[in-house]
């Protein structure tokens, strides 16, 4: 009796979905100039991000990435690091690996350029936050196979659209705790130095930003690593990289391609998070040491 009461809901149909579909709709052709110049400018900064990951032999880039591991942590992780870029290679996905750095790279410069000022925006002005944390939720919860369906609206396929829905899905960490960074400076040296005649924009810049640094790269760690966490969805717009292989994989049911460049994602995620640690790090030990 109670299954069948709940059954009968009322015959009212909320077409929000429609209305939604409308507005994208009426975006993609009033903005269409807008578009295009967007679309203009990501490809060409993932095509030169691209070509300039390219100018390097694969020996020196692995040298690189051991010296970048060396200066950040120790010498064996730059080992580490340097034999999970060779193997990558050996695999035959070197092309691919370096298509995926730029898509992330963008992709992530991109986030910090809109995430941190919205982040200290919002921890200057309570009613911003207020209304941007509601935005930020939807954002981080929305299932993010969701994005790719108004990225291919305005930008059609191809690792533009890949950019767009990735900035969606990764953008919010860099904002939450640029905001939780900045409020979290202590008020004793905000006030210290508003009490020597420095302005507003003269502490952000001077005291609070230079404080809140080890925080604001958590938050450019987490959104570096949700960035990569969208190649594979990614793909599925056109997107081309590590992703794309493996969804070539899922629809030969390839077991072998899959399994590599699987393996190839989970070696950039380790090399990447270990050194946006390393470099947070740095930056907290030069700090203690410098204050």
């Amino acid at each position: 009796m109670y299954r069948e009461t709940m059954n009968n809901f009322p015959d009212i149909r909320l077409n929000l979905g429609d209305y939604i579909d409308a507005f994208i709709s009426w975006l993609t052709e009033a903005g269409a100039g807008v578009f295009d110049f967007i679309y203009f400018i990501s490809v060409n900064t993932i095509n030169g991000i691209n070509d300039f990951l390219d100018l390097f032999p694969w020996w020196l880039f692995i040298f690189i990435v051991i010296a970048l591991g060396w200066f950040f942590q120790k010498w064996s992780s730059g080992l580490i690091y340097g034999a999970f870029i060779f193997i990558i290679g050996a695999f035959g996905l070197w092309s691919e690996m370096m298509t995926t750095l730029a898509i992330i790279i963008a992709a992530v410069l991109i986030c910090l350029i809109i995430g941190i000022p919205l982040g200290i925006i919002m921890a200057f002005s309570h009613r911003f936050s207020i209304v941007m944390r509601p935005i930020l939720d939807a954002m981080q919860t929305m299932p993010s196979f969701i994005y790719l369906i108004p990225a291919i609206f305005f930008f059609g396929l191809g690792n533009v659209s890949a950019i767009f829905a990735t900035i969606i899905y990764a953008v919010p960490p860099v904002v939450r705790l640029t905001e939780l960074a900045i409020r979290g400076v202590s008020p004793a040296m905000v006030e210290s130095a508003q009490s020597f005649g420095s302005s507003k924009a003269q502490t952000l810049w001077k005291v609070q930003l230079p404080q809140a640094v080890p925080t604001i790269m958590a938050g450019v760690n987490q959104t570096t690593m949700m960035a990569l966490a969208m190649v594979v969805i990614a793909s599925m717009v056109g997107a081309g990289g590590l992703g794309a292989q493996v969804l070539v994989a899922i629809n030969r049911v390839d077991i072998s391609l899959g399994a590599e460049a699987g393996l190839s994602i989970v070696f950039l995620a380790i090399i990447i998070d270990r050194m946006t640690n390393g470099f947070a790090n740095k930056i907290q030990r030069h700090r203690r040491v410098t204050s």
